[in-house]
């Protein structure tokens, strides 16, 4: 397996893996919150933001080809 194949392998798990931490983050952040940690749950709810960005750029490396279903040379 060359490097393109490997990553056409690894961008849609990262963008599954992104989404479940981001989901996590806002979970934790909502127990910060409810203990009066509220400067705490704001980091987390930022990193969690970030995250969705980042999920939007992973979409797109993968509409640029890299889909592992996407046989095609490029």
């Amino acid at each position: 397996m060359n490097d393109i194949e490997k990553l056409r392998q690894l961008l849609p798990h990262w963008l599954e893996h992104n989404a479940e931490h981001a989901s996590e983050f806002l979970k934790w952040a909502n127990r910060a919150r409810a203990t009066g940690e509220d400067r705490l749950a704001h980091h987390l709810e930022a990193a969690a933001k970030k995250l969705e960005a980042a999920k939007h750029d992973l979409a797109r490396a993968i509409e640029q080809g890299g889909q592992a279903e996407d046989s095609c040379h490029r």
